[in-house]
């Protein structure tokens, strides 16, 4: 059974940094794309930042170029999104998203997600 779970979200003040930390089980981690998308309330689910299963390529949404950073650890099956200069616009739930195309079938598991809240 595939688990994704996220970590690391909460409140903070604009300005701030925090890492989000999103844990893998049950796929062999190494062979997969992660991504982090958020949501804000009533908005569509927009994606953050993408890492290759590599690691050799990342990209980032515009709004957050230069501000977050998105790694991987294939040792821990984990990736991680550090998120710095937070903006109150940055408020929304973050959620991490594991996917792998093998012989024409893909392969696509969600995290529950991680409230992220930049608020003075």
């Amino acid at each position: 059974q595939v688990q994704l779970v996220e970590s690391g979200g909460g409140l903070v003040q604009p300005g701030g940094s925090l890492r989000l930390s999103c844990t893998a089980s049950g796929l062999v981690f190494s062979t997969y794309a992660m991504t982090w998308y958020r949501q804000a309330p009533g908005k569509e689910r927009e994606l953050v930042a993408r890492i290759t299963s590599t690691g050799g390529t990342t990209n980032y949404a515009d709004s957050v170029k230069g501000r977050f950073i998105i790694s991987r650890d294939d040792a821990k099956n984990t990736a991680y999104l550090q998120m710095n200069i937070l903006k109150p616009e940055d408020t929304a739930v973050y959620y991490c998203n594991a996917k792998r195309i093998l012989i024409g079938k893909t392969y696509d598991y969600w995290g529950q997600g991680t409230q992220v809240t930049v608020s003075s």
